[in-house]
């Protein structure tokens, strides 16, 4: 990939801040182009992808809308848009909370189960193949950026 300053064309940053949260972003949608190319062929969008994986770790349970939303790495995104998206395409259910009847519960299908089962090998070996650090260094990129946010 090079350098950021090669990436973009700019010859030199305002200072290594400015330069950092240009990187920052620029690797950001470096990574984002290039694992839409692994879920186009499954017809997932990063943010449904992110949906499935976070109904997966329910481990069954059913969870609302609202707690999806929480739980999102696009605090953006439209929960209920991907929700919709995701029950057409039958890998997820939506159900009437049997105690509280205005509640919706949501549900990994088994369909979607596989869809993430299938996806597994593939990301993985993105997530190996796309990070050029030693694990050393991916834990102390890890430090690094849990301490940049705070």
């Amino acid at each position: 990939m090079g350098s950021l300053e090669e990436a973009i064309k700019q010859k030199e940053f305002k200072d290594p801040y400015n330069k950092l949260v240009v990187n920052l972003l620029y690797t950001h949608s470096y990574l984002v182009s290039a694992q839409n190319g692994i879920l186009k062929p499954f017809d997932l969008s990063p943010e449904q992808y992110n949906v499935l994986r976070i109904l997966r770790g329910q481990n069954g349970v059913p969870t609302t809308v609202s707690s999806i939303q929480d739980r999102m790495l696009n605090k953006m995104s439209n929960a209920s848009r991907l929700v919709d998206k995701l029950k057409a395409k039958l890998l997820i259910e939506r159900r009437e909370c049997p105690s509280d009847r205005r509640q919706v519960d949501i549900v990994i299908t088994d369909k979607g189960l596989q869809v993430l089962n299938e996806l597994q090998a593939y990301m993985e070996g993105f997530n190996n193949e796309v990070i050029n650090l030693n694990e050393e260094e991916v834990v102390m990129m890890n430090t690094l950026l849990d301490k940049l946010r705070g």
